[in-house]
């Protein structure tokens, strides 16, 4: 009976202390902001894989050089909007798609106004991927967003910020994503992978070419109404798709 009642003792002395311990030892749970991070990495991956092959590399040859910049296929069989003044005067051009072939550029419309928004057309050798539009009239200040292009020739660069801003008088959306020369015309995104804008310029007051976190977009909802105005000149395109 001793014995019974030593061991029954001793079970229920460890139990204690294992208890005790295990209460009393530091606890670090998985915070929020670690599941946040890594569910907002994975999209930014999903959206980077499913959007990049309908961005184009756009080389302009014009008198003075060549201007560089980024297109948005907006239809399947070769329609790709851009930035007029990529290529403004323009003898040649030159579009060369994701999967590295070029094919000639030709102009079909130019927006004569603020929005700086063209559309050019290509002959693929097969039906392209496009980008799906958002509607830039629910951007929010402070949302995340990403940014596609080509910046000094770097092909399908990446970039992320949020909006910094919404300058309504000049109708822009403002961004601290990484827009550099070679970015204009590029995708503004949402994180669903719509296009919210249409990258169009930086602010550098002191003259440097590169980016300093203030980058400038032409809400797509402009772009939209845009390829509506130039439904003849092509008629497959499909806004809004």
């Amino acid at each position: 009976m001793y014995r019974l009642y030593k061991t029954l003792t001793k079970k229920i002395l460890l139990a204690c202390l294992s208890f005790f311990l295990f209460f009393s030892m530091p606890f670090y749970p998985i915070s929020a902001p670690a599941f946040a991070a890594s569910s907002e990495e994975n999209a930014f991956t999903k959206i980077y894989e499913r959007i990049t092959p309908a961005i184009v590399a756009i080389d302009a040859q014009l008198d003075e050089g060549v201007s560089s910049g980024t297109g948005c296929v907006i239809d399947s069989n070769g329609a790709i909007l851009t930035s007029s003044h990529v290529i403004n005067k323009a003898k040649n051009i030159e579009v060369t798609t994701a999967n590295g072939q070029s094919y000639k550029g030709e102009v079909l419309a130019v927006l004569k106004d603020k929005n700086d928004l063209a559309i050019i057309k290509i002959n693929p050798k097969k039906p392209l991927p496009v980008i799906s539009f958002g509607n830039s009239e629910n951007v929010k200040v402070g949302q995340r967003v990403l940014a596609i292009g080509n910046p000094f020739g770097f092909r399908g660069t990446l970039t992320t910020g949020i909006i910094s801003r919404i300058d309504y008088q000049r109708k822009k959306i403002q961004t601290d994503a990484a827009i550099n020369p070679g970015c204009s015309g590029g995708p503004l995104l949402n994180l669903d992978g719509q296009v919210i804008g249409i990258n169009q310029s930086i602010y550098n007051p002191d003259n440097n070419r590169s980016n300093i976190g203030i980058g400038f977009a032409v809400p797509v909802n402009y772009a939209k109404d845009f390829i509506n105005l130039t439904k003849s000149k092509m008629a497959s395109v499909r806004p809004g798709r």
